[in-house]
């Protein structure tokens, strides 16, 4: 069953809050941030592979693996040490405008926006480097951003966490301390993910919704009567499409290098 129209805002002070990686965008944000890097030779062409993996396996099962989300943040802890975050900033921007802004589902931009036009507060909630949440946030109109942060001292990034990686039921701390401060009555509230990681932040809410859900969390919001909202289109298609489309991204990344080093030399 599949509810694609905004909900009714429910009565009472609240906000709506959106997982990011499968819900409001198609893929993992950090992924395609990954292969914006390496097309600027930013990254290597091993890191991408990593990321490519984790990615492959994320469309093909729908669902997040840990192993695959603390791969990706240390590699993206790794490449970011040393770097000015202004600097990182900025490359997220462009990457964004490049690679990203085109992958956000239509129907979750309708769900945002029909909060949005009933005066309610819209948050992202993810994972994904705070950076990177601002500009997603930023680029959509959106109300706020909780997200993943990297450490920095005197602007330039450590390599190390400020805290948790924002994941799970780090997700649903987070949106109960930012409800307290806000003064949201979390019954009146809205949450969107795709995840059954995600379970601890939509059971907080009082109206929590599963977005092109995983098997599990589609099991979960059939049995307690969740509202379904799924935007994919010719799923079967694209999940056996989906490694060599990665593969040829992969591939596309590692020949531009290889001309760039000839012209090089």
């Amino acid at each position: 069953m599949s509810h694609d129209a905004a909900p009714p805002p429910p009565h009472g002070r609240g906000a709506a809050f959106f997982d990011v990686d499968n819900t409001l965008m198609r893929g993992a944000s950090i992924y395609h941030f990954a292969r914006g890097l390496a097309s600027r030779d930013l990254f290597t062409t091993r890191d991408l592979l990593r990321f490519a993996w984790g990615q492959t396996v994320f469309r093909v099962t729908g669902s997040e693996q840990p192993e695959h989300i603390n791969a990706a943040r240390e590699a993206a802890l790794a490449f970011v040490a040393g770097h000015d975050v202004n600097d990182l900033v900025a490359l997220c921007e462009e990457i964004y405008d490049e690679t990203m802004a085109d992958r956000i589902w239509e129907g979750a931009r309708a769900l945002v926006q029909g909060h949005l036009d009933a005066g309610r507060p819209v948050w992202l909630v993810t994972a994904t480097p705070v950076e990177l949440a601002q500009i997603i946030r930023r680029r959509l109109g959106l109300t706020g951003a909780l997200g993943t942060e990297a450490e920095n001292i005197d602007g330039v990034y450590t390599g190390r966490l400020n805290g948790d990686l924002l994941h799970g039921p780090a997700k649903a701390v987070a949106v109960r301390a930012l409800a307290r401060r806000e003064g949201w009555d979390l019954d009146s509230c809205s949450a969107y993910s795709d995840s059954s990681n995600d379970l601890p932040l939509l059971s907080l809410v009082g109206r929590p919704h599963a977005v092109n859900p995983d098997p599990d969390l589609l099991r979960h919001a059939r049995t307690h009567g969740w509202p379904v909202h799924d935007f994919r289109r010719h799923r079967t298609t694209l999940r056996v499409a989906v490694p060599a489309a990665v593969a040829g991204a992969v591939a596309g990344a590692m020949a531009l290098r290889a001309v760039r080093h000839r012209r090089a030399v």
